[in-house]
């Protein structure tokens, strides 16, 4: 047994009992079904033919038990479709659940590499055809096999030239279905490829709808997704082929095992080896014999695509993050905020150019430190770098003395307020989006912190306060706001460690000085480093670090810097107005 096969059949153990009664179910539709043409045997043949005495009463009786066989075998299929299938819906609903979490522990190296349409994908409509899956496999394995097996024996039992003739095409029509299965299968993954890349390049478009709008390139987008849109009808081309192909036969197959069991049986009426109300059962058992295989063929689309869907799923499943928590990695704790780079080399992959070199730097506790150079020259790298969004090659970084690769990720990050220079706000409130900082904090506690990041004003003029819905991305809100909110987030994580990605660099001179001095206060008593785009905005900070592609090339306050008038001196002229 592979280990993507006890994967799956794992996923059955929280309601293995829920699956016993499923499975005991199926076993009597299975049962009442090959029954049920019996009793209209012993009518026929016992009673009618025979003429046998109180047949009246005899067919009443037979028939009173084929009415209760057939409510038992109405409230199986009721246990079946819908108990079964909500034991299907848990196991997607666990799926999902698991795969969301391991998403979350994928670094940002993952999803650099990844699109985000592709990941959706797996998440909803690769694992939504698993609940289908995981409810009609057992099921319509038990009621294959049990009518199968069952009606071949009653076959054997009224004839046995008759029975052999139905097993010689049922081998053939086996090793048909699965020849083409295996076109079909590879098939229907290309297509789930091919939606997955329609959806990333849907979320691609409408993430970017203003850049569109902006540059007029409707027509390129959609050409573009016409293209996408193109190979995705082609992958189900092949996908309906293989389809029809497969479908098309084993139908054929069933109709020649009638045929075959009308003439033969016909044959063998005329020479005296069987009577017509043998026959007329055969043809009715043969129904029963090829309906549940038909089944199973009309249930092979739900197969492919949940089977194409689990090997997606996996696939994403088993990819391993790349940063972990060390296996003796302790907790953080009493944080005062001193950090070391200790001769720190880092690149994003294999394929990149070095993009921190060999570098040594220390931050004292509660220093104010800004970061200063060229773009591209790794700032915000080496800012990322801290709280372990990405892990260095080679050299060490420590908080407080300790490596924080022998820290836990979580309480490494918990002391460490982040607010990026593109701020993330999730569709919702203000107050949710202010709250996200520190999910037990008092009403109370979040107006307080939009009071010290200049925000509690803008926020009361709005029409519904701190209600307000912000949209997808905090669309409907300025950059200003956008940022000031995202610092009242930071305000009421209280961390020691404050990271200000290029904060004001998008903003215009009256938002960037509300900004700027929520900035200050929040960095007041906290190590701080401040990644600055312009230059104006650092000038009060404690120590200033010059970066370029050897390392630090100069550090001290503005002062001492502008007197030394070489590269920092450099950078905040070319800034200077005209």
């Amino acid at each position: 047994m592979t280990s993507r096969t006890r994967k799956f059949l794992s996923y059955y153990k929280p309601y293995r009992r829920l699956l016993v009664a499923d499975l005991f179910a199926a076993l009597m539709i299975s049962g009442i079904a090959i029954t049920l043409p019996l009793c209209a045997r012993h009518i026929t043949k016992n009673i009618l033919e025979e003429g046998a005495e109180n047949a009246l009463a005899q067919i009443i009786t037979v028939a009173l038990i084929m009415l209760g066989l057939v409510a038992i075998d109405s409230v199986c299929r009721y246990f079946v479709d819908y108990h079964g299938h909500m034991m299907g819906a848990n196991m997607e609903r666990d799926m999902r659940q698991e795969l969301f979490d391991h998403y979350q522990t994928l670094s940002l190296n993952f999803y650099d590499n990844h699109k985000t349409g592709q990941l959706m994908t797996h998440i909803t409509t690769d694992i939504y055809w698993l609940a289908e899956l995981f409810h009609h496999v057992p099921e319509d394995i038990i009621i294959t096999f049990f009518s199968v097996v069952g009606t071949m024996i009653v076959l054997l039992i009224i004839d046995v030239q008759l029975a052999l003739m139905v097993l010689i095409i049922v081998p053939i029509m086996v090793a048909y279905a699965i020849f083409f299965n295996r076109h079909l299968m590879r098939a229907v993954r290309r297509s789930k490829d091919k939606i997955g890349d329609i959806n990333a390049q849907i979320e691609d478009t409408l993430n970017g709808m203003r850049v569109v709008k902006a540059f007029t390139n409707e027509s390129f987008e959609a050409k573009k997704f016409k293209n996408e849109n193109l190979d995705f009808v082609q992958s189900r081309g092949d996908h309906y082929h293989g389809m029809a192909l497969f479908f098309g036969g084993t139908y054929v197959f069933g109709h020649l095992m009638t045929i075959s069991v009308i003439v033969f049986g016909s044959i063998s009426i005329l020479f005296g080896n069987i009577d017509l109300a043998d026959l007329v059962t055969f043809l009715l058992y043969v129904g029963i014999f090829t309906q549940p295989i038909y089944k199973l063929i009309a249930n092979t689309q739900w197969w492919q695509d949940g089977f194409a869907g689990f090997s997606r799923f996996m696939d994403a499943l088993e990819i391993q993050p790349d940063i972990t928590d060390a296996p003796s990695a302790k907790e953080l704790t009493d944080v005062k905020g001193h950090i070391a780079f200790k001769s720190v080399s880092f690149c994003y992959d294999e394929q990149t150019e070095i993009v921190i070199k060999n570098l040594s730097l220390e931050i004292e506790v509660g220093e104010y430190v800004a970061i200063v150079g060229a773009s591209g020259i790794g700032k915000s790298t080496l800012c990322a770098l801290i709280p372990r969004f990405y892990d260095v090659q080679t050299g060490e970084i420590a908080v407080d003395g300790n490596h924080i690769k022998d820290v836990t990720i979580h309480s490494l990050r918990k002391n460490i307020g982040y607010v990026p220079q593109d701020v993330y706000l999730f569709a919702g409130t203000i107050y949710d989006n202010i709250r996200y900082g520190n999910k037990n904090a008092t009403k109370e506690q979040v107006i307080e912190a939009a009071k010290q990041a200049n925000a509690h004003e803008f926020i009361l003029s709005l029409p519904d306060g701190y209600d307000t819905y912000v949209g997808q991305r905090g669309v409907k809100l300025s950059g200003g706001q956008k940022q000031r909110i995202s610092i009242a987030r930071v305000f009421l994580k209280n961390a020691p460690i404050l990271i200000f990605d290029e904060a004001t660099s998008s903003l215009d001179n009256e938002s960037e000085y509300a900004v700027q001095e929520s900035l200050e206060r929040l960095a007041n008593d906290r190590t701080t480093i401040v990644i600055a785009h312009r230059l104006s905005t650092i000038r009060n900070a404690k120590r200033i670090i010059v970066l370029d592609n050897n390392g630090v090339v100069e550090e001290g306050t503005h002062d001492e810097l502008m007197l030394k008038g070489e590269v920092y001196a450099n950078l905040y002229q070319v800034q200077l107005p005209t």
